[in-house]
């Protein structure tokens, strides 16, 4: 037994290098863990034909939702690992769900094979057009005299749009009513047409309407202005001293993948990201692409953690028990 183990080992470590040369050698998939038109899918469709140039085969995009996230990275967690199955994870999926769920499906350290964190870029609160006054102390003013009728949206319950507008509340000192819907979209449709009063979304997603004057951008929430809307100030700007939300997007593979295969995934998505094209696109939509000493596998694995262990403390600041 022992003699044949060896020979097992000797054939898998002799053949990755093969693996690696020969994948992708057909089509693979890069899963999407939420519904059409959000920041994730944005960004997707972006990297989607720069992988599929540097590796020559077609890239298939695929909106899985639910579970806020959970359901398209439990996909690729169970996933055959040979690489035809890619996870764009986020701050929401790798960890949100661990320190919102008891049980959470998977386990975002062990079940993964870490690739490249890609991108953050801040949450950004928008309010309906109506909505007196165009500040942040406006808002809360607005919300503390209306307490039984203020309603915020979310993109889910135990979203990432839920929690920040949660930690917004508690720090601004406001009650308002949460109004969950089935994806970005939907929320952003009700905050334009007026029937929801205030949204906590990543800035990709609010550029546009913003831009049309859809809605009214209240502030970044973070603790500097975003490049691409320089004339909106921060709520650290406004008041609310060193409050910061932020996601991530990065990608990941089943745990398992050969090195070899993990490691040449990386070196695409890094020559993806590292595109003049890319980075200028990216800049358009709020998004900031981490830098060259950011992008390693290894560090990709610490900060998955890092990020766990933050999230569950912000849990704790909003006061929302994990389910």
């Amino acid at each position: 037994m022992n003699r044949f183990l060896a020979i097992l080992v000797a054939f898998l470590s002799a053949s990755c290098p093969a693996l690696a040369q020969e994948w992708p050698s057909r089509e693979f998939t890069l899963v999407v863990p939420f519904p059409a038109g959000g920041d994730d899918d944005i960004l997707a469709r972006m990297l989607a034909p720069r992988l599929s140039q540097l590796l020559g085969q077609p890239v298939n995009v695929e909106n899985v939702a639910g579970g806020g996230g959970m359901a398209g990275a439990m996909r690729v967690a169970q996933a055959t690992p040979d690489g035809y199955e890619v996870l764009l994870g986020s701050s929401a999926t790798h960890a949100l769900s661990q320190a919102l769920y008891k049980k959470p499906p998977y386990n975002a350290v062990t079940d993964f094979t870490p690739v490249v964190l890609i991108a953050e870029q801040p949450f950004v609160l928008i309010a309906r057009k109506s909505l007196p006054g165009g500040r942040l102390e406006d808002l809360v003013a607005y919300a503390k005299a209306n307490p039984r009728t203020v309603q915020f949206a979310s993109s889910g319950e135990g979203s990432s749009t839920h929690l920040v507008c949660t930690l917004f509340n508690a720090a601004a000192g406001i009650r308002a009513n949460h109004i969950a819907y089935n994806g970005g979209v939907p929320a952003m449709r009700d905050v334009v047409a007026e029937r929801i009063d205030y949204y906590c979304p990543a800035l990709t997603v609010a550029i546009a309407p913003i831009s049309r004057q859809d809605v009214k951008a209240i502030a970044i929430l973070a603790r500097s202005r975003a490049q691409v809307l320089p004339e909106l100030a921060s709520a650290h700007e406004q008041g609310l001293a060193d409050f910061s939300a932020w996601t991530w997007f990065a990608l990941f593979l089943p745990r398992g993948v050969p090195e070899p295969v993990a490691a040449k995934l990386h070196e695409a998505a890094a020559g993806a990201i590292g595109m003049p094209f890319m980075q200028a696109r990216l800049k358009q939509i709020g998004a900031e692409v981490v830098a060259p000493e950011r992008r390693s596998q290894a560090y990709l694995q610490k900060f998955v953690e890092a990020e766990i262990a933050k999230w569950a403390s912000d849990l704790k600041i909003a006061r929302l028990q994990p389910y």
